[in-house]
């Protein structure tokens, strides 16, 4: 089975302009991606819209493919570099250009997940919520939740906290039930990829502006597996301080 893994990155961010270009500990997000992603010993590329961006991806000795500005998600700009480049990987795995400390062993579970279970259609990577960061932490909007079936499956994403645990005080939850984070990478078969990037916008996707909900809402199953590593995703310019700090603590723990 041939993996593949894509980075999609754009210019333009309402909340973050140039945010694959912005620099942590002096080089380059995108660039730390693509570093991060090849210690897997799979073929990578950047699909982006932006000259700036493609030229530091090649200038750092990585590959980059144009796409168009009129990509309306990373799956979509993913699924047209995969085609434009006429590749003949099976499997292609989707790498958030904002998850600079994404590691290898969490691509290694990707791809084990379609080795051990060819019959798999998407998969995605989940992390249980430590009751140490605390109940308030769990109700952040942006750290997305997902129950699960006893299969690993994932049965509904959601922006609130779910499941609801019903006649016990919200300070106690973390301490009755398993919740379950998600981590942005997706992988996907190539026929998976074609057919869901022509799939209508679903309700429950516009609801909670969580494109996977579109998938499952038209039948698909995405399987998930655990990974404790560690990543930290970059939204905003907030976030791009966290990640140095991340990065210097763990220089310092050398």
């Amino acid at each position: 089975m041939k993996f593949l893994a894509i980075i999609p990155a754009r210019y333009s961010s309402s909340r973050f302009p140039g945010k694959p270009l912005a620099k942590i500990c002096g080089e380059e997000m995108i660039v730390r991606v693509c570093r991060r992603v090849s210690e897997a010993g799979i073929e990578c590329l950047v699909a982006t819209d932006d000259q700036r961006i493609y030229e530091c991806v090649e200038r750092a000795g990585f590959h980059a493919v144009m796409t168009s500005e009129k990509c309306g998600s990373g799956t979509e700009r993913v699924e047209e570099a995969y085609r434009n480049i006429g590749s003949d990987a099976d499997v292609v795995i989707n790498v958030q250009g904002d998850e600079p400390f994404i590691h290898k062993e969490q691509i290694e579970t990707l791809k084990n997940i379609f080795e051990q279970h060819p019959s798999t259609q998407i998969a995605t990577l989940v992390r249980r919520y430590t009751p140490e960061s605390g109940f308030e932490g769990l109700k952040d909007p942006n750290l997305v939740k997902v129950v699960l079936a006893d299969s690993g499956k994932a049965l509904y994403f959601s922006r609130s906290v779910i499941p609801y645990v019903r006649n016990i005080r919200e300070e106690d939850w973390l301490r009755n039930v398993v919740f379950h984070t998600h981590i942005g990478i997706y992988a996907y078969t190539a026929v998976t990829l074609k057919n869901i990037v022509s799939l209508p916008v679903s309700t429950l996707e516009k609801a909670e502006s969580l494109e996977q909900l579109r998938w499952l809402q038209n039948g698909y199953e995405i399987q998930t597996a655990d990974s404790d590593y560690e990543t930290i995703g970059i939204d905003t310019p907030a976030d791009l301080k966290a990640a140095e700090e991340y990065l210097r603590r763990l220089t310092e723990d050398r």
